[in-house]
């Protein structure tokens, strides 16, 4: 009897690994720009935030024509791209200036982009850790063009592996769905 209580604990334990405690909401955070100043998640409360880890030098790299459309298409609707630069996976050497002029340049890019920052391990940024904390492993980028929906409300609503376009039906359908909750 004591085996099988200690095997079902430890079962129902296992269930609860990504369970989401949300003491903070995503609209707490804050990045730095690419141009320097501040974008505040909480001045896009009651909008869908679309964060995605981005580099100029990935095979993924061309997702950023599918998430200038989704800009594009779905800000009037109340979605909000956000590119989240980084070295973590040795594919965004650039500076700043390099990059944001790599992207405008290449892609037209116009969409809130931050400063390169680490996505990743001890120094990830506080967004990171918070969506790994509550998301569990899924919001944890393992490549470049990881992308996290946050919904509304500010919690994660779905997390996207980098092979997901941003353009696909799968990915389309979950934003259509935060934009109506």
């Amino acid at each position: 009897m004591k085996k099988i209580i200690v095997i079902l604990v430890f079962m129902f334990g296992l269930f609860n690994i990504a369970k989401a405690n949300y003491l903070k909401l995503a609209h707490e955070f804050e990045f730095n720009s690419i141009q320097g100043d501040i974008i505040k998640l909480s001045d896009y409360k009651d909008k869908v935030i679309v964060i995605v880890n981005v580099a100029s030098r990935c095979g993924y790299t061309p997702q950023y024509e599918n998430l200038q459309t989704l800009w594009s298409d779905y800000r009037s609707k109340g979605v909000v791209i956000i590119g989240v630069p980084t070295n973590n996976f040795k594919q965004e050497p650039g500076s700043n200036k390099e990059i944001k002029d790599f992207c405008e340049t290449n892609f037209g890019i116009d969409f809130p982009m931050t400063q390169k920052i680490d996505v990743i391990g001890n120094k990830a940024h506080p967004f990171y850790k918070w969506a790994k904390e509550n998301h569990g492993i899924a919001a944890i980028p393992k490549w470049n063009f990881h992308k996290i929906i946050i919904s509304k409300n500010g919690k994660v609503a779905d997390t996207f592996a980098s092979f997901t376009k941003p353009t696909s039906k799968k990915f389309i359908k979950i934003i259509e769905r935060e934009i109506k909750n």
